[in-house]
């Protein structure tokens, strides 16, 4: 009985999985979309001069998209960035789908605390995605700190919208 659960557990996932768009976004029209990001990571810190701190974080995780077409539901997401007590922070990060395919943006926006809002452009995509634009904004629901340095947080409000452009 449990291999059967398993197997339509499997034949859930994978008819979820092709039920997304299999086709890329449309050109040139806008699409919004919504999301929620779950990650974990390191932050490194550096003490400055002015009592605060300088700091690295680097977070993997999932992105569930909830709301828009053109998208995939589901990316694992990578990210980098720098920060500095006095407010300022900017990043990368790299959405990659099941297929492997790639959105490319960065990031702006204050320190990773809860309650915080971050902006980012979409720069562009690889596959699918090959020349998508746009722009998208969340707010950091929650930020736990670990031992060592190790950080915990989801991101909500995560909404935007892109479009891909035509190729020139």
């Amino acid at each position: 009985m449990p291999r059967l659960a398993l197997i339509a557990g499997l034949a859930l996932v994978a008819s979820f999985a092709g039920s997304a768009q299999t086709g890329g976004p449309p050109q040139g029209d806008w699409q919004s979309f919504s999301g929620t990001l779950t990650a974990t990571g390191r932050r490194d810190t550096l003490p400055q001069e002015d009592g605060g701190v300088a700091a690295t974080m680097r977070l993997t995780g999932s992105l569930v998209i909830t709301a828009g077409a053109g998208l995939r539901r589901g990316f694992r997401v990578e990210a980098i960035g720098f920060e500095e007590s006095q407010g300022n922070g900017i990043g990368r990060a790299v959405w990659t789908d099941d297929e492997g395919d790639r959105i490319y943006s960065r990031m702006v926006g204050s320190p990773v605390e809860a309650g915080r809002r971050s902006a980012a452009t979409i720069t562009g995509g690889t596959g699918r995605y090959a020349g998508v634009a746009g722009s998208y904004t969340f707010t950091w629901q929650y930020v736990l700190p670990g031992e060592q340095g190790v950080v915990q947080a989801r991101a909500v409000s995560l909404s935007g919208r892109y479009r891909r452009e035509s190729p020139r």
